[in-house]
């Protein structure tokens, strides 16, 4: 069965231009034109990816966005944002906010199937991810149902965050760098951010509560989860 893709997007050509490439890669593309609908859309057929214009009539992208990350039933489908506002405070924002990844107009449509393709293939069940549950004073994560408890509270996590988490916890007290979390989270083929890492460990302490004091910054090295 073809993947599902909600595509949010107002400018009727470009909105064209991306469904008819992914039709061409085999997915299924459904089409919202304002802020309103695509949320409407993702709540009443949650799909297997969003790609999400910000600049969008009626409501926001970046408005979507935090309620799509705030609802249970779509919490974790993964969001990419589809934008014209490129700055690195523009990515930031949108990767702080729980987008998965970021993509600047123009764009080749080539790179964007490559990319929706490596986020489809993130929420897959992958070997990184395999393995028996660990837990960590109230921390508890459990990579075969891909679920976090903090004090046995369910925390949502974006695809990002939790494929981050799954590999900080295969080796407690074993330091990865930036790239190799970036590689094992995502796939070596996705355009890397200076700050990306960065933002989406930090979001993740921040949901974790206090159990997020386990995630540990090295200088100048990487991160790793404290045993």
């Amino acid at each position: 069965m073809p993947s599902r893709i909600l595509l949010v997007e107002d400018e009727p050509d470009i909105a064209e231009l991306i469904r008819y490439n992914l039709q061409q890669e085999g997915f299924s593309c459904a089409l919202a034109n304002d802020g309103p609908k695509g949320l409407a859309a993702a709540r009443q057929k949650p799909p297997d990816l969003i790609l999400l214009d910000v600049m969008l009539p009626g409501l926001g992208g970046l408005e979507v966005l935090k309620s799509l990350k705030k609802d249970p039933q779509t919490s974790s489908v993964p969001v990419m944002l589809v934008t014209a506002k490129g700055s690195e405070t523009d990515i930031v924002l949108g990767l702080e906010l729980g987008a998965e990844d970021y993509l600047v107009k123009p764009f080749s449509p080539k790179v964007l199937v490559a990319r929706v393709k490596v986020l489809l293939r993130s929420g897959e069940p992958v070997a990184s991810e395999a393995g028996q549950v660990v837990a960590l004073g109230t921390l508890r994560i459990d990579p075969s149902r891909h679920e976090v408890t903090v004090s046995g509270k369910a925390v949502p996590l974006t695809l990002t965050e939790f494929r981050m988490l799954a590999v900080l916890a295969k080796r407690p007290g074993q330091v990865f760098t930036r790239n190799q979390l970036l590689d094992a989270a995502r796939g070596a083929d996705v355009m890397v951010l200076d700050r990306t890492v960065d933002v989406h460990l930090s979001s993740l302490r921040r949901k974790l509560g206090k159990a997020g004091d386990r995630v540990e910054t090295v200088r100048g090295v990487g991160y790793r989860l404290r045993e």
